[in-house]
């Protein structure tokens, strides 16, 4: 789908939105063409329940006078309600009424709205910016999709006065867009498609944004000691993989850069502690937080962040075989410290242990992240609203508290508190891979914080929030790619060079 920006006029074609305030209050754009079809929309309001209510629509055939077929009304709520967000939302809502309406052309039109803090170019710009997020379809695989439930629309018109200035702030949003399509696709691949060695090749195309890509394999990674990383993957017939991205925008080379690891299974059985055949299907997208990563790369890239970034995913695949890691079974990671393993579903922490000792180790970041789609408590927790943050920096946590607000990919503080610590204290090693019931999301963290020294370190479960069972305001049913707005926002606000 494209999307352009042009001066406000009469458009000719397709469908054309107009947006309404609380109280019926009509824009500017939507008062001119009211007064041109003789009073059709004041009209149409009152004998609807249309209100202008935030979220509210009401579409109508365009009457004589109009060249275009039809016109959305957009209700916004409250002026000083109409933020980045709201924007973001008016744009998705567009495009989840109108996708599938048959138009080809959708325009928007965008009036200063007084009593709103954003400039029109600002609101237009992030319009089109949800518009984008919300057209997202994953659809390569169906062949037989009658015509009538494919998207009609191949072309957004932004239109307001500003045009050029919204265009201009668009660019860098797009960027952002691009890794978010990036991460949706990957999560949305089956597992026959991507698995490590693939994964790790879809990664190395980020070369062609700027983004140095450096990829080992097995060998090397036994070469550093990854026995915890190599434990979870003996058991498939994939090789395991490890990919390290870095985009080096910062004006001065050698400034230490923030990092970001993710867990990358592309599918998990459970291995020899198997899972349940119910719902399986769903562990293609295991490697969700290593999309995630893979997708933040791409959009700093695109946009040219004045950052130094690293990246970090390591890529296995849990199966059951006769060369599977057993439960019971005792690993030594490239820390040094050994692990045993109680339950050989509890996987993604030991490719993290790994990676994140690797990460600190050869990079000596200011800030590491990882990012996982780690434990099912965490949904018991949360639900499908807020992923799981652990932290051991208050400030590094405040940041990622007030990023994710503001894009809206919401975290909730979970605690690190040492009496948790003691539940996955082993008999025979230096820990086990589990806690038990009791708090497990808890007690993956506090595992993972036994391979961090001295870094500033978040970790972000983000189970429940990486797949979506329902459409969203910019999010349609599927791979989410929560975390790379966010992520984003953290490093423009924290990290980049002003």
């Amino acid at each position: 789908m494209k999307i352009s920006f042009a001066k406000a006029s009469q458009p000719a074609e397709g469908a054309l939105v107009i947006s309404v305030l609380e109280g019926r209050k009509p824009s500017p754009t939507a008062r001119q063409l009211d007064e041109k079809t003789d009073g059709l929309i004041t009209r149409a309001m009152a004998a609807s329940r249309f209100e202008g209510k935030k979220d509210q629509t009401l579409l109508l055939v365009a009457p004589n006078g109009l060249e275009v077929q039809r016109l959305l009304l957009v209700g916004l709520g409250k002026p000083e309600d109409v933020d980045v967000q709201a924007a973001e939302g008016w744009g998705g809502m567009v495009m989840a009424q109108l996708q599938a309406a048959g138009d080809e052309v959708v325009t928007i039109a965008v009036d200063a709205i007084e009593g709103c803090s954003l400039a029109a170019d600002h609101l237009a710009a992030h319009v089109a910016f949800g518009a984008r997020l919300r057209s997202y379809r994953f659809d390569k695989y169906r062949t037989k999709e009658k015509t009538e439930e494919k998207p009609s629309v191949g072309k957004v018109v932004i239109m307001l006065d500003e045009h050029s200035a919204a265009k201009r702030r668009f660019s860098v949003l797009d960027g952002i867009a691009e890794g978010v399509f990036m991460t949706r696709d990957l999560a949305s691949e089956p597992a026959n498609v991507i698995y490590p060695e693939s994964l790790a090749e879809r990664a190395k195309s980020l070369a062609d944004s700027g983004v140095d890509v450096e990829i080992l394999g097995e060998k090397q990674m036994r070469k550093l000691g990854m026995g915890a990383l190599l434990g979870v993957g003996q058991g498939s017939e994939r090789e395991s993989q490890l990919v390290v991205m870095r985009w080096m925008g910062a004006e001065d080379e050698n400034a230490a850069p923030v990092a970001f690891v993710g867990k990358g299974v592309t599918f998990d059985s459970g291995g020899i502690s198997i899972k349940p055949a119910a719902n399986m299907e769903d562990m293609k997208w295991d490697m969700g937080g290593a999309a995630v990563v893979i997708g933040v790369m791409k959009a700093l890239a695109l946009r040219n962040a004045k950052v130094n970034a690293v990246g970090v995913v390591g890529l296995v695949e849990n199966m059951p075989s006769g060369s599977a890691q057993r439960p019971g079974d005792v690993v030594t990671s490239m820390s040094g410290q050994t692990i045993e393993v109680i339950n050989t579903d509890a996987e993604g922490r030991l490719v993290l242990a790994d990676a994140l000792w690797y990460t600190q180790d050869r990079f000596k970041p200011q800030a590491m992240i990882d990012l996982a789609t780690l434990t099912g408590a965490i949904i018991i927790s949360l639900g499908d609203r807020y992923a799981g943050l652990f932290a051991n920096d208050e400030d590094l946590a405040a940041r990622l508290m007030a990023a994710g607000k503001e894009v809206g990919e919401l975290l909730w503080r979970m605690p690190l508190d040492d009496p948790y610590d003691k539940q996955i204290k082993s008999d025979i090693a230096d820990m086990k891979n589990t806690g038990g019931r009791e708090g497990g999301s808890i007690t993956a963290a506090m595992f993972l914080k036994r391979f961090v020294k001295d870094t500033k370190w978040a970790h972000l479960d983000i189970a429940g929030v990486t797949w979506a069972k329902k459409d969203g305001s910019v999010t349609p049913k599927g791979a989410t790619a929560f975390g790379v707005r966010l992520l984003d926002r953290l490093v423009a606000e924290t990290y980049e060079q002003k």
